[in-house]
């Protein structure tokens, strides 16, 4: 993620800020209903960045959710 984050300063600060805000949104959306969001994998979640292309890729374990990535869905597709 840091050199998404280092993209968008690249283009605009303030696009940055939205992008980073928009990456807390994902984890406060998962955090609040985990299971709300397509399995892309036998345990693996995806829930996308409004506004981005971008896809945070989760676990649900036992006691805590687990963020494994934050990919490009353009890049890699199958994400």
């Amino acid at each position: 993620m840091p050199t998404a984050v280092q993209y968008y300063i690249e283009q605009r600060v303030e696009v940055a800020q939205v992008f980073i805000n928009a990456i807390e949104d994902v984890v406060y959306r998962i955090r609040e209903s985990p299971t709300r969001y397509a399995a892309i994998d036998e345990d693996v979640r995806r829930c996308m960045v409004h506004r981005f292309p971008y896809g945070v890729l989760y676990t649900i374990e036992q006691d805590y959710i687990l963020i494994l990535a934050v990919m490009h869905c353009s890049r890699e597709p199958v994400y």
